[in-house]
């Protein structure tokens, strides 16, 4: 696949990126390749293929969920400058 010179353009549009003109063909060429490679990758067969989380075969060690500290909320709230109902208040700062 070749991508033209406006669908590159397009692309660093909605990428929301600035390319300057006489870099537009490398960039084009370097991403038509690697479309390429991706459409090869996905033509090979994978029918046989179990899906796996991690490549070795382990088992995640996990510690207990447990709670380990005490609540503490309100001496953390005695220091804040306005709480109502065990919440922070803020200023408002979007309109």
């Amino acid at each position: 696949m070749s991508l033209s010179r406006n669908e590159m353009h397009n692309i660093a549009h909605l990428a929301r990126l600035e390319i300057a003109e006489e870099e537009v063909t490398a960039f084009a060429d370097d991403l038509s390749r690697i479309i390429d490679f991706v459409e090869q990758l996905s033509q090979a067969s994978t029918d046989d293929v179990l899906p796996m989380a991690h490549p070795l075969d382990m088992a995640q060690r996990l510690r207990a969920d447990e709670v380990t500290e005490t609540d503490q909320h309100q001496k953390f709230q005695q220091n804040a400058s306005s709480v109502e109902e065990d919440l922070y208040l803020v200023p408002k700062v979007l309109e």
